[in-house]
């Protein structure tokens, strides 16, 4: 099959539509705790004490983290795996800076994020060709972090690389 835009094949037909649709459902009876389930799945997402919230899980912005750094630890995997890059580690963290006015209502204050810093450990001895296309074909393809930058979120996401252990 051959590759257009990309630069490791997307391991299905680039030419049709592979439509999912995942789904999430929320439950909120009282107070800030919502309890989410998918099919196979249950979290909750809650407030810390000093909101108001009973603190029983990540607070919906620590979520939003949380899938993105997951989003971009899976599609590294999936990537890797598809080119045979070898990595003995990696570590994702994920800090988020937003204005707490624009979720309280004040006009021209978005009330999402304005900037994510988002720094990546990869232990690998792989050469440094083979790192810079895993970086971009992850950074092409992860989701979360495409909508983060379709949303004008400011990204600075750093590939710190160690040596394999």
């Amino acid at each position: 099959m051959p590759t257009k835009s990309y630069e490791v094949d997307p391991g299905l037909d680039p030419e049709k539509a592979h439509i999912i649709h995942p789904s999430v459902t929320a439950e909120n009876s009282n107070g800030t705790t919502v309890k989410l389930s998918t099919q196979t799945h249950e979290w909750v997402i809650d407030e810390p004490a000093s909101k108001g919230g009973a603190d029983t899980g990540p607070t919906p912005l620590e979520s939003l983290l949380g899938s993105l750094a997951g989003c971009e630890t899976v599609v590294l995997r999936l990537v890797a795996n598809a080119i045979n890059f070898k990595y003995s580690s990696l570590k994702a963290e994920c800090q988020g800076t937003a204005d707490l006015r624009g979720a309280r209502g004040v006009r021209g204050v978005r009330p999402y994020f304005t900037g994510v810093k988002l720094v990546l450990t990869l232990a690998t001895d792989e050469p440094e060709k083979r790192i810079e296309l895993l970086k971009r074909n992850v950074e092409l393809r992860c989701p979360v972090m495409n909508l983060f930058s379709s949303a004008d979120v400011e990204m600075d996401v750093v590939w710190n690389i160690v040596p394999a252990s």
